[in-house]
């Protein structure tokens, strides 16, 4: 008797309780883990023809040990957690979602860059304190406030996501560049050289994946540049900004303030310099929960079955290794 594929789910509570996962279209064995540490992933995914991951790292060590695996679905977009080369030596396809957050998270990045540009969280924690009273008139002049129109939005990252922050950008009046290549001899003509948008922006949103070209994208001498103190948002992968020059930035105001949803790692630990800089009247650290809108995520968790099923008819998509 033929055993049914065995389909693993390493950490399935990083979809909403809210969220209806169904099932695949095929005869299959599911098993659900909440979560699961680095250390336990060899032995979970043993066994598995498909592993279904967000965030838990399935590296080589872990891909070496599980025989009968064929594809890694990710239920997410980056596929920094999951070490592609074992997969495609073994001929393991690995397959991500696409296209799901052109709404939640271009919309959580405006809504950081509004907050931060009316001071919104500082204005409102004063009024809890009784400054407001204190006061003695209608209104107060204790923090920055300054327009979008007119300004400039400098976008690092002119994928989907990207585009979508500039489209937004564009109906509020802002002017909008899009950064070339750090270090590009030639940037294309729709791009702008990457020291220049440094230079002249007074918004930055980040956009791109997490690579080894990418890591620490925004360090010390990226934020020496920023001659116009812009705000500083990333909702997109934690280690695209040198988190320590960040805060050392904040510091010497060579940034106006800083919006940012995600970390390195996550969560990050009590003493991460982030937590630090999240008690600053100007700067909003929210829980990578950019992409969360409810519609989102059940738009990912219906892909992510697509891809599955798609996968088992013998037509694979979204692939990120050779099918």
């Amino acid at each position: 008797m033929t055993s049914l594929p065995r389909i693993v789910f390493l950490d399935s509570d990083t979809l909403s309780p809210q969220t209806r996962l169904r099932a695949p279209d095929f005869a299959h064995e599911l098993t659900l883990h909440p979560r699961t540490k680095a250390a336990e992933v060899a032995e979970k995914i043993a066994q598995a023809d498909v592993v279904i991951t967000n965030k838990v790292p399935v590296r080589a060590e872990a891909i070496a040990g599980a025989a009968k695996l064929k594809l890694i679905a990710v239920a997410a977009t980056g596929t920094d957690n999951v070490d592609l080369k074992a997969c495609a030596e073994r001929g393991i396809t690995v397959s991500n979602i696409r296209g799901y957050a052109v709404n939640t998270v271009p919309e959580h990045t405006f809504a950081l860059i509004l907050a931060l540009r009316r001071s919104i969280v500082a204005y409102r924690q004063s009024v809890l304190d009784g400054r407001w009273q204190d006061a003695g008139q209608f209104c107060y002049f204790d923090y920055p406030m300054k327009d979008l129109a007119g300004s400039t939005l400098g976008v690092i990252g002119g994928g989907t996501l990207g585009k979508a922050v500039a489209r937004l950008g564009q109906a509020f009046g802002m002017t909008v560049i899009f950064a070339g290549r750090k270090g590009a001899s030639e940037v294309p003509p729709d791009r702008t050289p990457f020291e220049t948008v440094l230079r002249t922006s007074d918004v930055l949103t980040l956009h791109l994946p997490l690579t080894p070209a990418t890591r620490n994208l925004i360090a010390g001498p990226e934020f020496a540049l920023m001659a116009r103190q812009p705000l500083i948002v990333n909702t997109a992968r934690g280690g695209l900004i040198d988190e320590a020059a960040l805060g050392e930035a904040l510091a010497r105001g060579q940034v106006a303030g800083a919006g940012i949803d995600v970390a390195t790692p996550e969560p990050p630990p009590p003493d991460h310099p982030l937590m630090a800089l999240a008690k600053l009247p100007n700067v909003i650290v929210t829980p990578h929960v950019g992409w969360a809108a409810q519609e989102a995520i059940q738009a990912l968790a219906d892909q992510l079955i697509d891809n599955v099923d798609a996968f088992w008819r013998g037509a694979p998509r979204n692939c990120v290794t050779p099918a």
